[in-house]
């Protein structure tokens, strides 16, 4: 009996460390976005979790390391649910494409005042960090890869033109979406997140066979 005590107890530890975790992971991420990995203070994630300095130190030994998992946990997470898994939800890729662009501007998956975090951090920490860009690099080539797996079944699926270069168009529809979020950033608008998507919409029709 006492075993089975232990074991419950050790469970219920690790099931409350890892929610300690995820609080830490999701109050640094939320300080990031609005501040910046530079502009991110270690105290204000202290006093919005209400966890002593060693606790968050017991999970991540510096801020820089805490940075790391927030790109590749949250970050890179959010990215695999709202612009690459739902790509595959058609077997048109070019209607998956015109419908993930404008469900993200619809749900509230994109802040058009804060802009996307992705590259909110390519443009703050890879000039001036390796780890930062060697992961930020790593979600832009998942996402580019989907695209491209997507274009290249839509050839074989008669829904794309078999003359077109697949890297290249996955490319530029991956910096559209991007460019898109960050002009709307800029000018404090959805609106024009939505123009951006009607004209990506007409490049997309004319991959059409």
């Amino acid at each position: 009996m006492r075993c089975c005590l232990n074991y419950l107890f050790s469970i219920d530890m690790q099931s409350e460390s890892l929610t300690t975790r995820q609080r830490i992971l999701q109050t640094a991420f939320e300080e990031m976005h609005r501040h910046g990995f530079q502009g991110m203070r270690i105290d204000s994630i202290l006093t919005k979790t209400g966890l002593k300095k060693g606790a968050l130190y017991h999970h991540f030994a510096s801020k820089l390391e805490l940075g790391y998992a927030v790109v590749d946990e949250v970050i890179g997470e959010q990215g695999r649910l709202v612009w690459v898994e739902p790509l595959f939800d058609h077997d048109d890729p070019l209607l998956a494409l015109e419908t993930v662009f404008r469900n993200a501007g619809d749900s509230g998956c994109i802040d058009f005042i804060l802009g996307c975090p992705l590259n909110n951090l390519a443009q703050e920490m890879s000039p001036v960090d390796s780890g930062f860009r060697t992961r930020i690099q790593a979600i832009y080539q998942t996402w580019l890869a989907a695209l491209i797996e997507r274009l290249r079944t839509g050839q074989k699926n008669q829904h794309v033109r078999a003359d077109i270069d697949v890297g290249q168009c996955a490319t530029f529809i991956l910096a559209s979406i991007e460019g898109a979020i960050g002009l709307a950033k800029n000018a404090q608008d959805r609106e024009l997140y939505l123009q951006c998507g009607k004209q990506l919409n007409e490049y997309l029709n004319s991959l059409r066979p």
